[in-house]
């Protein structure tokens, strides 16, 4: 209720026609630092940043904070969360009250900075999508694939392998019942060992329909094979890629596939261990994969590869997206104006989205993250989010 609660006074809020914005450091998104500037917002775009004149007010003080474009995770799962007894909950819960879950954990999701996410994917996230989109809700942008596409499938005991015509089939209807985006499986998980669970043929149909139909694709690829396999059918990103090789890297850099490895979902897995029903075997599992994914993310950007963030979050993880800066400075050596980047202009660009969001700039979308602190001196100053703006309406503002 409390939730609830605060959700329908945020959306009691809105754009002001216009707005302006002290700033005191601004990260503009594409890796350059711009020191008080102004700010105008109208109509939720931003119409100009400059120099602040003297005498000229502002309707908002933000010369304490660091502020950023609107963060972007390109990869949550936005209806996975805890019940009362802290147990981790994907389905097997009432439409209704899985939909009510799922847009909590897309308030919580707004609060801690991000202004636009990547579900991928359950069919839950369609109307809440739609509901934020529409003003009636209050919660980051969202895009999603609404369902996940695998090799196999079919009712209990009746699993076979899906022909490419079938699989194309599925993302025709994917398209038609609104999806933005299509996610597919093209290897096991980390705890099978990553290997490629989807045809060469399989792959393709997928990526090679989607493209026609103007869809994006993102692959769950653990091993090289399946990654490999991806790239070459011109699939647009890669998730996880815990044991991706040079060779298929330096494929990635030159076909401009996008790459999104992920911290805080083994950690998040390490972390509230007893929310999950994990072996002992399989928990090592998860821990073993920590060094991989760090040196994966090491070997791609000193590659050039196009890195994106996305946190892969589930139950325990909505509202603590911004651990993976975290992980990805400290585990990974990362600088950190580059994971920030990762987070609003590359990640934009990814969705498709890089004339829209991801930089502070005339035209762009007025989303803004503020913290205190700098994170360029100490990454963990984005735990300490005071100002949220998405689309020229403020969501958080604890600054004082």
């Amino acid at each position: 209720m409390r939730i609830l609660a605060l959700s329908l006074l945020a959306c009691a809020a809105f754009a002001q026609s216009r707005t302006v914005l002290q700033t005191g450091a601004l990260l503009d998104g594409k890796g350059a630092v711009l020191r008080n500037q102004q700010i105008v917002i109208e109509n939720g775009k931003i119409v100009s940043v400059a120099p602040a004149r003297r005498g000229q007010k502002a309707d908002y003080d933000l010369t304490s904070l660091t502020l950023m474009p609107g963060w972007i995770d390109t990869h949550v799962h936005l209806h996975w969360h805890m019940d009362a007894n802290h147990k981790s909950v994907s389905g097997g819960v009432a439409p209704d009250e899985m939909a009510l879950f799922t847009a909590a954990d897309a308030w919580m999701t707004l609060q801690a900075g991000f202004t636009t996410v990547q579900s991928v994917g359950s069919s839950f996230d369609g109307p809440v999508r739609d509901r934020i989109r529409d003003g009636v809700l209050p919660g980051p942008r969202v895009l999603t694939s609404l369902i996940q596409i695998q090799g196999t499938g079919g009712g209990r005991g009746q699993q076979h392998a899906w022909t490419p015509e079938e699989l194309r089939a599925m993302v025709r209807k994917n398209k038609a019942d609104g999806a933005d985006v299509i996610k597919l499986f093209a290897t096991t998980g980390l705890g099978a060992g990553g290997g490629q669970s989807m045809t060469d043929a399989q792959i393709q149909a997928v990526c090679q329909e989607a493209r026609l139909l103007g869809l994006r694709t993102v692959v769950h690829a653990i091993g090289d094979a399946g990654a490999k396999a991806a790239v070459l059918a011109g699939c647009n990103s890669i998730e996880h890629g815990t044991f991706i090789s040079n060779e298929t890297l330096d494929l990635m850099v030159k076909r401009g596939t996008f790459f999104d490895p992920n911290f805080l979902v083994l950690h998040n897995y390490l972390d509230n261990r007893g929310s999950f029903t994990f072996t002992e075997a399989a928990l090592k599992t998860l821990q073993d994969g920590l060094a991989p994914t760090a040196d994966v993310l090491r070997r791609a950007r000193s590659r050039g590869v196009k890195i994106v963030f996305g946190t892969d979050a589930v139950a325990g993880s909505h509202g603590r997206n911004a651990e993976e800066f975290i992980y990805r400075v400290k585990d990974a050596g990362e600088k950190p104006m580059d994971a920030i980047v990762s987070a609003t202009s590359a990640s934009a660009e990814a969705l498709g989205m890089g004339r829209e969001l991801g930089i502070i700039a005339p035209g762009f979308q007025a989303d803004f993250v503020g913290v205190t602190g700098n994170p360029l001196s100490d990454i963990t100053a984005v735990r300490n989010v005071v100002f949220v703006m998405k689309d020229g309406v403020v969501y958080r503002n604890l600054a004082r």
